[in-house]
């Protein structure tokens, strides 16, 4: 299908495996662009993704962005060739695995960071860090075409950082599945564990992604930037303290221009017109 996105903007004058562009008012298109290493997330890959998600969550005028990939593949995880070739290392590769593991932990948090929900537009392949990368983000649309697996048991290296995302996003005993097994998740399998939200056929993937987008674009970007921030935070504490954190957060966020806006609104029957504030 003939792609209509427009004119790409480059993250860093072209540095860097990953294309940015804005296919529509408040939405941002992040694409990993590297599918003849199946978007590996290379050292190289995961430095250009983090400089986008910079890039946009800084970006007042964005709202939501989609996260995409070229290829066959959304991504195949981190690239083994890159790995291997660190054996012959003096320490044996020690530092640059250290390294290597603890970017990838700083380019997840810095999604669960950046301000804006990122919907993950999977056309293809997510193993390893790549089915890490899908679970890492606020929502997923998924082509029916497209499959999951944490396969590392299967090469001696056990999934463990994809492990924390995985765990955090589907029931227990299916993560434990995934990981101990390291089969391939079918899309509607994937679905029904709650690893993705929606299945569609291959050409509307992205349209999809862009659809849901939209309309988190449409609503108070002040309210969606405290519920993400709110949801992250509350799901890590024991349910007293999740509840009086909510809790003083609904007082803050009713304290908003926005907030006073929106009810106004809605006992008026009016659309809302959002401040940002």
């Amino acid at each position: 299908m003939p792609s209509t996105e427009p004119a790409p903007t480059p993250v860093a004058k072209g540095e860097g495996p990953v294309r940015v562009s804005r296919p529509e008012p408040g939405i941002a298109l992040i694409v990993l662009d590297a599918p003849a290493r199946r978007n590996a997330l290379s050292r190289e890959m995961m430095s250009a993704l983090g400089r986008a998600l910079d890039e946009v969550s800084g970006d007042r005028d964005i709202a939501a962005v989609v996260l995409a990939a070229s290829g066959p593949a959304f991504s195949a995880g981190h690239d083994l060739k890159e790995l291997n070739a660190h054996r012959t290392d003096p320490d044996g590769g020690r530092a640059f695995y250290a390294e290597t593991m603890e970017a990838c932990a700083r380019l997840m948090q810095a999604i669960v960071c950046t301000r804006q929900p990122v919907i993950a537009a999977v056309e293809g392949v997510a193993t390893a860090a790549g089915c890490q990368l899908v679970a890492t983000c606020d929502l997923a649309v998924a082509a029916d075409t497209a499959t999951f697996a944490t396969p590392g048991v299967d090469i001696g290296l056990f999934c463990s950082t994809p492990m924390v995302a995985l765990s955090r996003n589907v029931p227990r005993k299916r993560a434990m599945e995934m990981l101990l097994l390291g089969e391939r998740l079918s899309a509607e399998e994937a679905e029904r564990y709650g690893l993705v939200n929606r299945v569609v056929a291959p050409e509307r993937v992205r349209d999809e992604a862009l659809g849901m987008a939209r309309a988190i674009a449409g609503k108070s970007r002040l309210t969606v930037a405290i519920g993400k921030e709110a949801f992250y935070r509350q799901i890590e504490m024991p349910l007293s303290e999740a509840y009086e954190y909510a809790a003083a957060v609904m007082v803050e966020n009713m304290m908003a221009a926005d907030a006073a806006e929106g009810i106004c609104a809605f006992l008026e029957k009016r659309p809302p017109v959002w401040k940002g504030a």
